[in-house]
């Protein structure tokens, strides 16, 4: 189902970034008709569907209007050097819900075969919360970020313990390597500061990716083990 909602990418801009969004609409066809629409100037790659049905709006080698103001390991306006899937789910404003089973192994599905089509580094493959903390929360913490990087798509930290919840941050050389780890995974964040609302932004935005059982923007003992061991397979 074609969109118009696309123009020519950038010349000399490698297609390096797999971006992953939930729809957060009321309904399939709401998100996909909005995704269509001229006026809308807003569309992806791909639709998802719940039942595992794929669509296609743009085609790859076209840039897409998906992501909007974005930041990722140095890079703004990440459209240009971006494949993006728009998972059909309403979202946190209109139910949030799990993904079904054939819809996760569908965009597993499509996943795996744009990245043997594009050379997307595994910490390259991110949510729009990931790229957006400030204006987004999708596709969420109960999206199944760790089932797709058992099949080779993205990062998850196998084998680190859940240290819970408590633990604050002792002093500010802790607040300087949680700064740093959250640089070099790829978010955009003061290198100095005091424990202030942007980088509890940023930090929740971590949790819905790396840290689902916990998205309260706290720099907590297991944030901090989960933050480290993604911050060290980041190369």
């Amino acid at each position: 189902m074609p969109s118009p909602n696309h123009d020519e990418r950038p010349a000399d801009t490698p297609v390096d970034m797999l971006i992953l969004h939930y729809t957060g609409m009321q309904s399939a066809q709401e998100a996909i008709d909005r995704l269509r629409d001229p006026e809308a100037r807003v569309s992806s790659h791909y639709v998802v569907e719940e039942d595992g049905t794929i669509w296609r709006l743009v085609p790859e080698e076209r840039r897409a209007w998906h992501a909007g103001i974005s930041y990722w390991r140095g890079h703004r306006v990440l459209n240009g050097r971006s494949v993006g899937i728009e998972i059909v789910n309403p979202g946190h404003a209109f139910g949030y819900r799990d993904f079904p089973a054939p819809q996760m192994r569908a965009v597993s599905r499509l996943c795996r075969e744009i990245l043997g089509r594009h050379a997307v580094p595994a910490r390259n493959v991110v949510a729009h919360s990931d790229v957006a903390p400030d204006r987004k929360e999708d596709p969420g913490e109960r999206f199944d970020w760790a089932g797709l990087a058992r099949e080779g798509i993205g990062l998850w930290p196998e084998g680190v313990p859940d240290l819970g919840t408590d633990g604050a941050l002792a002093d500010a050389q802790d607040l300087r390597a949680v700064r740093a780890a959250l640089a070099r995974i790829g978010y955009e964040v003061a290198a100095e500061g005091p424990f202030d609302p942007a980088l509890a932004t940023v930090l929740r935005a971590f949790q819905r990716h790396w840290r689902p059982e916990a998205v309260t923007g706290q720099a907590d003992a297991g944030t901090q083990a989960r933050l480290l061991a993604v911050a060290g397979s980041c190369g």
